[in-house]
């Protein structure tokens, strides 16, 4: 929990020189008001019991956007898989790692992105990561949106490229970077940003990339609800990274392109060669849930979900809705006041967002129930927190 301290060790003896270093951490942490600890929540779906204190909550922080993690069919494809194929894959891919699953997979995430191939990865962590280091050599300049996930963060530094950090969706300034002379370029950016919610422009990065034939990297993990920017990626070079683990209520990530650039990953990114494959029966419900996810029922469920968002915000472009409160006192007060409300939406302070913009971060899901957004709506304005 937020206000718990580190835990001391119980040793006798003077600390060594580690321990010592690793305590002094640890207290500066706690000292910030940045201590956390994971809680056990015991749910599925959004409705759950926190173990630590036997309180029955709806939490309104997960990704799992399209309620698919509970869906009967995408169950079914997993218990399926781990019937014919275990509990792991044993190997990374180049190994012995590939399951047929994998490669089912990977041919359907490619149709549904609009691409020529695509490659599965653990995590889609990793698949930044593979993506960012793979590309990244020495002599090429990457430039990523301040706001883009960790995970991409983390890739542009482990890249033997140059990086430079454009402001947020800035089109203008990321204009006056992007000269032809600056050699290779890779623009990355996030499509749906995690903690705001708002859009990549889309359409004008796409124009840079074709004019001065730079790759374009999209993190497309929070497009639930879209933009779809297929139309606007024409003539681009462009990796689409994607993610098994939100809409499609599994475990993995994967990165959908031109066969040779897919190929190339398979062939230089470590974050894919030197990893146990994804387990098959992760993918075989993330194949699952693709197919829910372009089916009636998958249309259904982003509508009801398009429905839910507005009734909260209207018109906002995605499931994440942050409301802003600037101080982390403020943020954790009211976080631990909807949590007394049965309502489950932890706070979410520097350094992941920046300071001043401490927040609630609610995410809906489809799998959310109407009590449930009438609960959440009635205690945000008896708290006077604005939605």
């Amino acid at each position: 929990m937020d206000d718990e301290t580190p835990t001391r060790s119980t040793r006798g003896g003077a600390p060594t020189p580690w321990q010592a270093r690793v305590a002094e951490r640890c207290a500066q942490v706690a000292a910030d008001g940045q201590w956390r600890r994971p809680r056990p929540f015991d749910a599925s779906g959004p409705a759950g019991v926190l173990l630590d204190d036997g309180r029955r909550v709806v939490s309104f922080a997960s990704n799992d956007y399209l309620g698919l993690t509970t869906y009967p069919a995408v169950a079914a494809a997993a218990a399926e898989a781990l019937t014919r194929w275990g509990t792991g894959a044993g190997a990374s891919r180049l190994v012995t790692g590939s399951r047929p699953v994998h490669h089912e997979l990977e041919a359907a995430l490619a149709k549904h992105a609009g691409c020529e191939r695509a490659v599965v990865f653990p995590t889609g962590f990793a698949a930044n990561l593979g993506v960012l280091t793979a590309f990244g050599d020495p002599g090429v300049h990457i430039y990523s949106d301040e706001y883009n996930h960790a995970s991409i963060v983390d890739g542009a530094r482990l890249a033997r490229a140059a990086v430079t950090v454009y402001p947020h969706t800035d089109v203008h300034a990321l204009a006056k970077l992007l000269t032809d002379d600056a050699g290779p370029a890779i623009v990355v950016t996030d499509l749906v940003f995690s903690m705001d919610g708002d859009v990549a422009p889309v359409a004008e990065l796409a124009d840079l990339c074709r004019r001065h034939d730079a790759l374009l990297v999209l993190d497309e993990a929070h497009a639930v609800l879209g933009p779809d920017p297929t139309r606007q990626l024409e003539g681009v070079d462009v990796l689409r990274v994607g993610t098994l683990s939100k809409t499609l209520g599994s475990l993995g990530g994967y990165v959908a392109g031109p066969a040779p650039f897919v190929e190339l990953l398979e062939n230089r990114a470590r974050s894919y060669i030197f990893t146990t494959a994804s387990t098959p029966a992760d993918a075989a419900a993330a194949l699952a849930a693709l197919r829910v996810l372009h089916s009636p029922e998958g249309t259904a469920r982003r509508a009801r979900l398009r429905a839910l968002v507005d009734r909260i915000a209207p018109a906002h472009p995605s499931p994440i809705i942050p409301v802003v409160l600037g101080s982390e006192e403020r943020a954790l007060a009211a976080s631990a006041a909807l949590l007394e409300r049965g309502l489950w939406v932890p706070a979410i302070r520097p350094p992941t967002v920046p300071v001043g913009t401490a927040r609630l971060r609610v995410t809906l899901s489809a799998a959310h129930s109407d009590e449930d957004v009438d609960r959440l709506c009635q205690a945000l304005a008896e708290l006077q927190v604005p939605a």
